[in-house]
């Protein structure tokens, strides 16, 4: 496996992504399309265009809502003991000052580097992008959903 970095730590799955949601997207483009070449029958093209709009944003906020929630907090508790293992102190005051961008790629240095990054979030208000790319030697994450 290739080592994890700032190019390659995006996560795809490939049912989802380069399955389900492409068909979705061609069967509403057919839908459309026939909505305005298919005059006998444009109700019901319209009825169909309607619901693979709505399969098709269901997927995509249901999948990113829940997925996406429950990966954000298991980020910030990751955090948190981490940051309690490192410093021994708790971390709410210095989460609370930190943008969840920030403390996402926070997960991605290892110890020495965190309390280096961690002190620029906090003091230069570097971006979680910017953390990311200042990071030398990546800490890869090949748990994520």
């Amino acid at each position: 496996m290739e080592r994890q970095n700032y190019k390659n730590h995006k996560k795809f799955y490939p049912p989802h992504h380069f399955i389900y949601l492409p068909v979705l997207i061609i069967l509403e483009i057919l839908g459309i399309y026939k909505v305005f070449n298919d005059s006998t029958n444009q109700l019901l093209w319209i009825l169909f265009s309607i619901i693979i709009f709505l399969l098709f944003y269901l997927a995509l906020m249901l999948r990113q809502h829940y997925a996406l929630g429950l990966q954000n907090r298991l980020v910030r508790l990751e955090f948190k003991q981490r940051y309690f293992e490192i410093f021994g102190n708790r971390s709410d005051e210095v989460e609370e000052k930190l943008k969840f961008d920030q403390i996402a790629a926070l997960r991605f240095a290892y110890d020495d580097e965190f309390k280096e990054l961690l002190y620029k979030a906090l003091h230069e208000n570097i971006s979680g992008d910017e953390i990311k790319k200042s990071i030398q030697n990546w800490r890869p994450d090949l748990h994520r959903i």
